[in-house]
């Protein structure tokens, strides 16, 4: 492949990821204004973002097989058209539970694009390209999660969510098309089938389960913080308007420039160093917006960025160097670790802002930061041996 075919192909990989994971996100910045148009709790409207990460997570490894035995182009094409019928379902509805069903929807097939993407970058680029390309991967879904928050927050007003859904849809589709058009076709291997590693030998590997642990607890701290934030910074001694918060997520943007730099970083010094100094890194951001003062949450949030997307796309370089074949099946499962592991600090920090408030939130983040740092040390050992 070109260097011109490699660039075609990697803009095409950072359009479909990023119109994906800006469906994501849509209703985070615009949670407090779902909570008094639907007369809800702040739990439940949570499940606005929570359904969408439940579903990713479900559905990952299904897709994950299919990946391994199909082309890549029929699994596209159901997935935009699945992920785009579920936003303008969200787009009409009235019924709250029936929007988190839409969400829910959306969740489940947003793996076809971005999971299955995953494994076609493993399975057709070479090895020394892979940690580059998937940190331009991970920046791509900072792009989609920023522009879904912009989208659902601030470029349209937060009164008006529902038009989100709609442009989110659009994106989608074109996302689609534009890939299926684009997307070399993968050659035929007459044993594509044959020595594909079972989902249950890869968890028996402890080098690959830590790195997916590192995925849950690092995804666990990001979302927690970033889903209750706007309820923070609503209440005092904050009180900011929807528009303020949603612009508090322009630091998100950290993600674009660390993506590929991570991809770097972990050449020069090591996965094994960079899991380690992310969490660090964490550690004191998210400490930080303990302070009552906005200078202090956007320092803590730009940590949060740099040190969350430092630790994942280490952890994504990580797993697939590790990997002789089974790329689908095993980036299946590092999804569905780091999903789960978002969907359970969603919830769980619900219940802990509900009972305890922000110092709660943080407090379950800290101690989740042990699962990335432990993993750093693990990668670090492995590479002295």
């Amino acid at each position: 492949m070109s260097e011109r075919s490699h660039l075609r192909l990697q803009l095409v990989v950072f359009t479909l990821v990023a119109a994906s994971f800006t469906n994501i996100y849509l209703t985070q910045p615009v949670l407090p204004v779902l909570q008094a148009e639907f007369a809800a709790t702040t739990l439940q409207v949570s499940f606005t973002v929570a359904a969408v990460i439940l579903g990713i997570a479900l559905a990952n490894l299904p897709f994950g097989v299919l990946a391994d035995r199909l082309p890549i182009q029929p699994i596209i094409l159901t997935g935009g058209i699945a992920v785009a019928l579920g936003g303008l379902i969200c787009a009409v509805t009235d019924n709250l539970w029936l929007l988190i069903g839409a969400r829910f929807l959306q969740g489940l097939f947003i793996p076809a694009l971005t999971t299955c993407i995953a494994a076609y970058l493993a399975k057709t680029l070479p090895i020394e390209r892979l940690n580059v390309v998937m940190g331009a991967y991970v920046s791509a879904t900072v792009v989609g999660g920023l522009g879904g928050r912009l989208l659902g927050g601030w470029i349209h007003p937060p009164l008006h969510w529902r038009y989100a859904f709609v442009s989110a849809a659009v994106l989608i589709l074109v996302a689609t098309f534009l890939a299926l058009k684009q997307l070399p076709r993968q050659p035929k291997v007459d044993n594509i089938a044959r020595e594909q590693p079972r989902f249950l030998s890869l968890l028996r590997r402890w080098e690959l389960v830590r790195i997916y642990l590192a995925a849950a607890g690092g995804f666990f701290i990001f979302s927690s913080v970033l889903n209750y934030l706007p309820f923070r910074l609503a209440a005092e001694p904050f009180s900011f308007s929807t528009e303020l918060i949603t612009l508090l997520y322009l630091v998100y943007v950290m993600g674009i420039f660390m993506g590929p730099l991570s991809g770097r970083i972990s050449n020069r010094i090591g996965s094994g160093n960079t899991l380690i100094g992310g969490p660090l890194l964490l550690g004191s951001s998210v400490a930080l917006t303990l302070l009552p003062s906005i200078v202090a949450i956007i320092l803590g949030l730009l940590g949060l960025c740099a040190g969350f997307f430092a630790v994942h796309a280490a952890a994504v370089g990580s797993l697939n160097r590790r990997l002789t074949g089974g790329q689908g099946r095993a980036n299946a499962l590092y999804v569905l670790f780091y999903y789960v592991g978002g969907w359970i600090g969603i919830t769980g920090s619900g219940f802990a802002y509900t009972q305890w408030g922000w110092q709660g939130v943080i407090l379950i983040c800290l101690l989740l930061l042990i699962l990335p740092f432990m993993a750093g040390l693990g990668e670090r050992r492995d590479v002295r041996r």
